[in-house]
């Protein structure tokens, strides 16, 4: 299902435990996603369904650098001409998006920034690396943060998410200020960041299902109309408010990925 370019998440289960653990599996790049990484986590959430062996998922990236920095830049999406049909390829990565409904617990070590919060946004806690760092690069290249700022917006206060979406490169939030804002549920050491998720997931993977299904669907239906309405403006915020494919461009390559950030 990958190319060669894209190398396909690792997954380790522990049928004793019922834990999943998902990495991210592309440490020389960040472990940015590409069209096929993201169909193909897609499928994992989908398999997840149906597996009564795994009660609990713990996502992680690979390496200590990052846990996701989003879409790969070097990859190919093609578009129609239409900006009522744009597609974008990550709307469809997390786990609500494909019906899973059993709890995924966040282990982010590193950078997670831009499209890793249609990730972060779809689990249900976030355990974080102490160095880990969290920022939204998107309005520093002359795009949108609508998919992004939203799934923020469910889970920190309106005037964080503001900051975080329209400071761009030039700030960074540190995994000690994304606890105290509530992004984060846990904060350890870099090399105890993947064991202490899955710890929790071991504990809640051990209680009834139903019950920890039912009541996974019951918090995000807490915020579900607020967001169902905010999602469908995006992709019209979107098509309106990108600068072109070249603009983007040089922007990146006079930006870089953000030299010069302050954290915070």
């Amino acid at each position: 299902m990958t190319d060669q370019g894209a190398a396909a998440p690792r997954v380790e289960r522990d049928t004793e435990t019922g834990v999943a653990v998902v990495t991210l599996d592309r440490p020389e790049r960040h472990n940015a996603l590409t069209p096929e990484t993201a169909a193909e986590l897609a499928w994992l959430w989908r398999q997840f369904r149906g597996d009564d062996t795994v009660r609990a998922v713990v996502l992680t990236g690979a390496g200590d650098r990052a846990f996701c920095t989003g879409i790969d830049r070097t990859a190919e999406v093609p578009q129609p001409s239409s900006p009522y049909s744009v597609e974008d390829p990550l709307l469809t990565v997390g786990p609500k998006a494909n019906d899973l409904w059993k709890p995924v617990i966040a282990a982010v070590n590193g950078m997670a920034c831009g499209g890793a919060f249609y990730l972060v946004g779809e689990c249900e806690f976030v355990v974080a690396a102490e160095h880990a760092t969290f920022f939204d690069p998107h309005t520093t290249y002359g795009m949108v943060s609508a998919y992004e700022a939203i799934a923020m917006a469910q889970r920190m206060p309106f005037g964080e998410v503001a900051r975080m979406s329209l400071m761009g490169t030039a700030e960074r939030v540190s995994a000690r200020r994304a606890y105290e804002i509530g992004l984060v549920s846990e904060v350890v050491p870099g090399e105890e960041v993947v064991a202490a998720a899955v710890r929790a997931a071991a504990t809640i993977a051990a209680f009834p299902t139903e019950a920890v299904q039912g009541t996974v669907r019951a918090v995000w239906s807490a915020k579900e109309a607020a967001r169902t309405q905010a999602m469908a403006q995006a992709q019209h915020l979107v098509a309106l408010g990108n600068a072109d494919a070249a603009r983007q461009a040089e922007l990146f390559a006079a930006r870089g990925r953000g030299d010069g950030f302050r954290t915070r």
